[in-house]
């Protein structure tokens, strides 16, 4: 992981280049698992990883944005100025805030139109726009400043915010790795104890992606990315480690998988609840990213980075759709949301029917596809354009 011989006179090592393909080809698994998972009802969610534990494809997304900043940003934290570089993670900030407002808007439409023309006046009531209804104005208000954001539309709120402080973060802890994250836990558990979050408009409540409890799994992303750039690990491959994490996943998946086992289990929790351990500690909270979801997914990480098949496969020819999507992630990601509500609606006209779910999540994943390797064959056009332009003199 860190390498204190890496520093020399206070200052970061120097960052070579590369790419893990494991980010790329883990973050396309995490973006289709999420857009299955953003169609509810349909016959294939039930095979999604939110089912073998206790985290879902939103904590991988978060940590592999944290670990994608790092090797992308990290490089221009390393001496001053530093301003350039902080200029180019709030420009990111930028195009995430223009993207999340396209978004809403289209899948407001999306929804409008279905009850409009179809009578699925339901649909307004499963993504918090029913709000738009009693209270118009605020809802106005609270959709450009963050303050309403409608359901499986709230994750890029966060990415938003995170990416604002990511600067600090990442100058910290190219210097200091172990207490930026100790930072990090320390946020984590003064926003679980005094229940610190953003606020909702015009809701009452805070924000569901609550940024000061997420930012912990971003943070240790960003430093995983960090070590990765300089050829590192962040936390050293070790034995013993890997056989804790291990059996520790076993058991949250007989939890999963044997109701018998699930009960007591629970039940223990809410012993340790009722003896004053706080509820960001016992409980299964998505919002302040409660430890049972926080500890499974940290061991799932870890495990998966120390099992060589997964970078072999991660490399091979095998796994390059899923490393197309993770290549072009905001554009996937953005589309998926779009598509997911178009879905959502076409299901609630059609039913719940095997095939028929098959058929529209394979119809959204395919144009999903073709986007992100129409952005590489652009790119790749682009690029032979400029390697043969003639040099300017």
């Amino acid at each position: 992981m860190h390498d204190t011989t890496a520093k020399r006179d206070g200052q970061p090592a120097a960052m070579p280049s590369g790419r893990d393909p494991r980010i790329d080809v883990l973050r396309g698994l995490a973006l289709v698992m999420i857009f299955i998972n953003h169609v509810p009802g349909n016959a294939f969610e039930h095979y999604t990883n939110r089912n073998w534990g206790f985290s879902d494809a939103a904590e991988a997304f978060v940590f592999l944005s944290g670990t994608a900043a790092g090797l992308a940003y990290g490089a221009g934290f390393l001496s001053a100025p530093y301003w350039p570089a902080v200029a180019r993670v709030w420009a990111r900030a930028r195009t995430l805030y223009f993207v999340h407002l396209s978004t809403t808007s289209m899948a407001i439409g999306i929804l409008a139109a279905a009850a409009s023309w179809y009578g699925l006046y339901e649909l307004l009531q499963t993504i918090n726009l029913a709000k738009a209804f009693e209270d118009p104005l605020g809802v106005l208000i609270g959709i450009p400043t963050l303050g309403h954001q409608l359901g499986y539309f709230n994750i890029l709120p966060l990415y938003l915010v995170l990416l604002l402080v990511t600067p600090a973060f990442i100058y910290c802890g190219l210097r200091w790795p172990w207490v930026t994250m100790g930072l990090s836990v320390m946020i984590w558990i003064l926003a679980g104890q005094f229940r610190i979050n953003l606020p909702n408009y015009p809701n009452p409540g805070g924000w569901f992606f609550n940024p000061f409890s997420w930012q912990i799994i971003f943070v240790a992303g960003l430093l995983t990315g960090l070590a990765l750039k300089r050829g590192e690990r962040f936390v050293p491959k070790m034995g013993w480690l890997m056989w804790v994490c291990g059996i520790y996943l076993a058991v949250i998946l007989l939890w999963r998988l044997y109701p018998p086992f699930a009960s007591v289990g629970r039940e223990a929790l809410a012993s340790l609840g009722r003896l004053g351990v706080p509820f960001y500690f016992v409980s299964f909270d998505k919002s302040f990213l409660a430890l049972t979801r926080l500890s499974h997914f940290l061991a799932l990480a870890y495990l998966v980075s120390c099992l060589v098949w997964v970078y072999r496969f991660s490399a091979s020819h095998w796994a390059e759709p899923f490393r197309l999507l993770g290549q072009n992630g905001l554009a996937v990601f953005a589309t998926g949301s779009v598509l997911s509500i178009l879905l959502q609606a076409m299901k609630a006209g059609i039913g719940d029917h095997f095939w028929s779910d098959a058929g529209l999540l394979a119809g959204g994943l395919a144009v999903q596809f073709a986007l992100a390797y129409a952005l590489r064959k652009t790119r790749q056009a682009t690029a032979l354009k400029r390697a043969a332009a003639p040099a300017k003199v």
